[in-house]
């Protein structure tokens, strides 16, 4: 599956392409918005790994798996039938503990990379506000 963001002529003509290279029959899916941003990405990185050598009992993959569960997944349940479907099937009969495990690596059951920009600037937000209510001091975007 391939998936491409349209922001311009020049991007709508090489999807054209792409499904004319494809052949016969093709399958088409258009979604409003557009995936989340590297920007989106690092800034999130960031914020986890000040946030784990603030806090220091717990690792930036720890926060990352507590965070797509306890802040990502009401986003994508909310935002998403297919992600609300799949995460209560496949997810929500665990434990908690079991839950954050399976939102790391290795397992890391998708939810950030499936957010459009709309979704993850929110999740960003809401990481922003949990961390700074706990009086970790996040790198404001822009002040690298």
């Amino acid at each position: 599956m391939v998936d491409r963001v349209i922001r311009n002529d020049w991007d709508f003509d090489q999807a054209i392409n792409l499904m004319r290279s494809r052949g016969y029959p093709v399958t088409v899916s258009i979604r409003k918005g557009a995936v989340r941003t590297v920007e989106q990405n690092r800034l999130q990185r960031m914020w986890l790994n000040e946030a784990a050598e603030q806090l220091g009992d717990q690792t930036s993959e720890y926060l990352r798996g507590y965070c797509k569960l306890t802040i990502g997944v009401p986003i994508m349940r909310e935002a998403s039938e297919e992600f609300r479907e799949a995460y209560d099937r496949i997810i929500k009969p665990h434990t908690y503990e079991e839950k954050i495990e399976m939102m790391m690596e290795p397992l890391d059951f998708p939810v950030t990379r499936l957010m459009k920009t709309k979704e993850k600037a929110e999740y960003l937000d809401r990481l922003y506000e949990h961390f700074t209510g706990q009086g970790v001091v996040l790198t404001e975007p822009g002040q690298g």
